[in-house]
């Protein structure tokens, strides 16, 4: 999906945002599937589109202030493209990885990765890490997940880390997506991890009051005074370079 289509929909979603409904409107040729309010001060909205490979999927991210990130991942949960807004900043998976990341295998209980992002901006950055399961399972909202732990580490391309954060997750099998869990985070690479919190509240779903909403629910008169608005967790491993800001 071009950059510019992308950008049509934060147009959108501003619109969205001045009329009294606050509801957001996937792109053109796209359709949404599910809204999920989270803790931590932030909503998100999941969409496909038609021009996609099968199983690509799109997420829009709205904190108090609005929208701040998109993203598209693969049917293997790869970080395909992720856009940070105000400035608009694009990041991509870089080709040929070293070891892919693979839902597919984590599914089988555990899967390792070593990969390459880029922004263009010209930064450049690899990440290096693992999922596995735990055999836990949670229900929330009545949707049962299966828990993961992971570890992650983001270097400079000269080796410098960047950033790495380490806890649990959780997995829908069938839809193929990360939901944030509790987690640490440490955002300097020396290692002054900082607790965070984005698990899943609620899911919504076409039809249901709150489907599409630009507006989060959760703690949000007591969002972490640790990280700023746009580096609480998504999935953390789903958008390594955002838990950053850039």
């Amino acid at each position: 999906m071009a950059k510019a289509m992308i950008l049509a929909a934060v147009l959108v979603v501003g619109s969205a945002l001045a009329a009294p409904a606050q509801t957001f409107t996937p792109p053109e040729g796209c359709t949404g599937f599910m809204t999920v309010q989270a803790r931590g001060c932030r909503v998100s909205n999941h969409y496909r589109c038609e021009a996609d490979a099968p199983g690509d999927q799109w997420r829009a991210d709205f904190d108090a202030e609005g929208i701040y990130f998109v993203s598209r991942i693969d049917v293997e949960t790869q970080w395909v493209e992720s856009y940070d807004m105000f400035p608009t900043v694009k990041q991509t998976l870089d080709a040929n990885p070293e070891d892919p990341a693979s839902f597919t295998e984590l599914l089988a209980g555990a899967d390792s990765f070593a990969f390459g992002l880029s922004k263009d901006n010209g930064e450049r950055s690899k990440v290096t890490g693992y999922d596995r399961l735990t055999g836990k399972t949670v229900v929330i909202d009545g949707i049962r997940l299966l828990q993961t732990e992971f570890d992650f580490t983001e270097t400079s391309i000269g080796g410098t880390v960047l950033r790495r954060a380490k806890g649990n997750e959780y997995i829908h099998p069938d839809w193929r997506l990360f939901f944030a869990g509790p987690s640490q985070w440490d955002g300097s690479g020396e290692g002054n991890y900082v607790p965070v919190d984005g698990s899943p509240v609620q899911f919504i779903f076409p039809g249901e009051p709150g489907y599409m909403a630009t507006e989060p629910l959760f703690e949000c008169d007591a969002l972490m005074s640790a990280l700023p608005p746009a580096v609480v967790p998504v999935g953390l491993r789903q958008r390594l370079h955002a838990l950053s800001g850039g």
